[in-house]
């Protein structure tokens, strides 16, 4: 199974994609960031953030998308900047019908660290860890394999279940 993490980002979206291999061994495919210029309006940030996402899915053809939830940002702006692009995320998955899976940021910082208040240092040590390969040189791109990752734990254990689902069950204690 090959899943394609987003790490969503009105400036930089960040995405990574692992494949889960014989035994569970998890592979690192590849990653990168969508750095869109900041002069930019909104709409042509976004616009060019989806057409980014259209490529990697077309490149890769991954099976299910794992993008994070927003978290409270003590800046609203930030928080409603957060959440366009995480939109677009979604759209561009949803136009692929690919399922997506939400993630909080403390699950998959636990997931893979084993730590939920984990530093982005210590994710992207453990990211390379893990797939056994170099850190991304961007925290975006290691925190989007985060998620890939995160999902990848979860489907192990049979907890993973589509967004759209999990968005009117109650919520998991963490």
């Amino acid at each position: 199974m090959k899943v394609l993490g987003i790490d969503p980002g009105s400036r930089t979206t960040g995405w990574g994609i692992v494949e889960k291999g014989p035994g569970g061994a998890l592979k690192h495919v590849a990653n990168g960031a969508i750095s869109v210029n900041e002069t930019l309006a909104l709409p042509e940030r976004l616009f060019f953030i989806s057409k980014g996402l259209e490529d990697v899915i077309r490149e890769h053809c991954p099976e299910a998308v794992a993008v994070e939830t927003v978290f409270t940002h003590k800046n609203v702006r930030s928080a409603i900047m957060l959440g366009h692009a995480r939109g677009v995320a979604l759209l561009v998955a949803a136009s692929g019908n690919i399922p997506v899976f939400e993630y909080a940021p403390m699950t998959i910082k636990l997931s893979v660290t084993g730590f939920g208040g984990a530093e982005k240092d210590q994710v992207k040590k453990m990211v390379a860890m893990l797939l056994k390969t170099q850190a991304p040189e961007k925290n975006d791109a290691s925190d989007a394999l985060a998620a890939a990752i995160c999902h990848i734990h979860h489907i192990r254990g049979g907890t993973s279940i589509p967004a759209h689902i999990a968005a009117n069950a109650p919520a998991a204690k963490q």
